[in-house]
């Protein structure tokens, strides 16, 4: 017989237990019995532990397990000896991921999506790297094709209108706003020589020069998001070194590749996709698709990655299946690549949906966003959504200062945390002997069993991919320490009391701080 998959959860009522498993509920029909008969037999032969204070059944077909309460202590000994590094686990062993996010064209500023992408990439590799991975973040820019002629254009045109000449803009070129402000700062700081060259060398001078500023904007508002990257790839690269002809050759030699209507095609459709793509256009330039390919020849062959993981925005859906069957196309185990796509946030501010820029009349950007609410709160809203539902980002919302916003309600209590030990501090009382088996009442319990959870979140999160998790768990942990708060006097005339709760409050420091830095955010001393 086939067992079925079980795992432990937690039971959403306490008095339930720590954990629980729905084993029995599965293997029910399988071996013709009722669910609490198969549990009752579980729990007989489960043997006592030291960890373990009851195991028991209970319908209509669970196992739950309570920890004893003298374990649970010893957690607070072990946060407190692991310190800033609690929670990291080593589940990774190692295993080498490359983490690709953000990769926005060069073509202008950041915008509001941008942002999204870029929180749930430097999280997710904040998380991965705590899980005993070794992680490499890296920004994917294109500095060639169609996308970046495009933009060579508009700017040689609003360099010249700048200058009084009166020049149509291309049709498929950038209209923003921002290509004016772009063309004005070259005037201002280059001059007009550019109008004195050949036309096409006039602009691929210019394009050069608007492609650093632009990179160097890019560059900006990913430095204040708190986001760094260990490698700038650049998509010129895979022509000029070679890549593209490698991975086509492979796929040429795989059958993958077929000649017509003066174009080069991979035949997706070998592979069960639904058309076949174009990697090489008719007038000889290769297309976004192509790149990608030999981009992922060189992630997975050529720097030889085990896992690679791709973030990208929602207009990126239908570019996933071709990507992965190019993978495999290349001889790579498709399972080894994940994709995420992010999808579009919505701004208010309250009632009111705002969809562009009071400053530019254009997209919002980004750094407009950070400039209102603070690089917290964009971190923390950006993330405190799945990657796959559509978010609304309220601007009124996350400049509260009150317990309606999550962050500051986060974060004031880490600056509580924070208060209770300064004015231990100032009292002058040494904590480091505490008996922290003199924290027996629920509410400290009940903090301690947070606590306890923060390795096994940071599992779950790099398991699925999913950073959102985090938000949820400061949350929670800042519920728990403000209830443990009201209810439990810290500082009081009992000393060995105050030694161990003090004890318990430095853990609870340690474990909020982490999760926040896990977050990209500041864990704030006062408020």
């Amino acid at each position: 017989m086939v067992l079925p998959e079980t795992y432990l959860e937690h039971p959403q009522k306490t008095e339930h237990g720590d954990y629980a498993s729905s084993f029995p509920l599965k293997l029910a029909r399988a071996m013709g019995m009722k669910p609490m008969q198969i549990a009752e037999i579980l729990v007989s032969l489960i043997p006592s532990s030291p960890v373990l204070e009851t195991v028991s059944a209970a319908p209509p077909g669970f196992v739950n397990f309570k920890l004893r309460s003298a374990w649970l202590v010893g957690i607070v000994e072990s946060i407190l000896a692991i310190g800033k590094k609690y929670g990291n686990i080593d589940v990774g062993q190692g295993t080498r991921i490359q983490v690709e996010f953000v990769s926005v064209n060069p073509t202008g500023p950041l915008h509001v999506a941008h942002g999204r992408g870029a929180v749930l990439g430097s999280t997710l590799s904040n998380i991965l790297s705590a899980a005993g991975y070794n992680v490499e973040r890296e920004y994917y820019f294109n500095d060639a094709g169609n996308q970046m002629q495009a933009f060579f254009n508009s700017l040689y045109a609003r360099y010249k209108q700048c200058l009084g000449i009166e020049v149509p803009m291309p049709e498929d070129g950038y209209h923003g706003n921002y290509m004016v402000d772009l063309a004005k700062q070259i005037i201002e700081e280059k001059g007009k020589d550019y109008l004195n060259l050949p036309e096409k060398e006039g602009l691929s001078a210019l394009g050069a020069i608007g492609l650093e500023i632009v990179m160097k904007w890019i560059k900006d508002d990913l430095t204040r998001l708190g986001i760094a990257f260990d490698v700038w790839f650049s998509e010129r690269s895979l022509y000029g070194g070679g890549q593209f002809e490698r991975a086509l050759s492979i796929l040429r030699k795989g059958g993958y590749v077929t000649e017509r209507e003066k174009a080069t095609w991979f035949v997706s459709t070998a592979l069960g996709e639904d058309k076949d793509n174009v990697v090489i256009r008719s007038n000889g330039t290769p297309t976004y698709f192509g790149a990608d390919i030999a981009y992922h020849y060189n992630k997975f062959i050529e720097r030889n990655f085990d896992r690679v993981i791709d973030i990208w925005g929602a207009d990126h859906q239908g570019h996933v299946s071709r990507v992965k069957a190019s993978v495999a196309a290349l001889g790579v185990d498709p399972s080894r690549l994940d994709i995420i796509v992010h999808q579009m946030i919505m701004l208010h501010r309250g009632k009111e949906l705002v969809k562009i820029s009071k400053r530019t009349g254009d997209i919002i950007f980004l750094s407009e966003v950070i400039d209102e609410v603070g690089v917290d709160a964009c971190r923390f809203f950006f993330l405190s959504r799945t990657a796959d539902s559509q978010m609304d980002f309220d601007l009124e919302l996350a400049k509260k200062q009150s317990a309606d916003n999550p962050v500051y309600y986060v974060q004031y209590a880490h600056a509580r945390i924070a208060s209770i030990l300064r004015l231990a501090e100032e009292k002058g009382i040494d904590f480091s002997k505490g008996d922290v088996n003199l924290l027996t009442s629920e509410p400290e319990l009940a903090l301690i069993r947070k606590l306890s959870l923060l390795p096994e979140l940071i599992e779950t999160a790099a398991q699925s991919l999913e950073p959102h998790h985090l938000t949820y768990f400061a949350q929670d942990l800042a519920t728990v320490f403000h209830t443990f708060y009201r209810d439990c006097r810290v500082v009081s005339d009992d000393e060995a009391l105050t030694a161990a709760r003090l004890k318990l409050v430095s853990a609870a420091k340690f474990t909020l701080a982490r999760t926040l830095h896990l977050m990209g955010m500041t864990a704030p001393d006062k408020m």
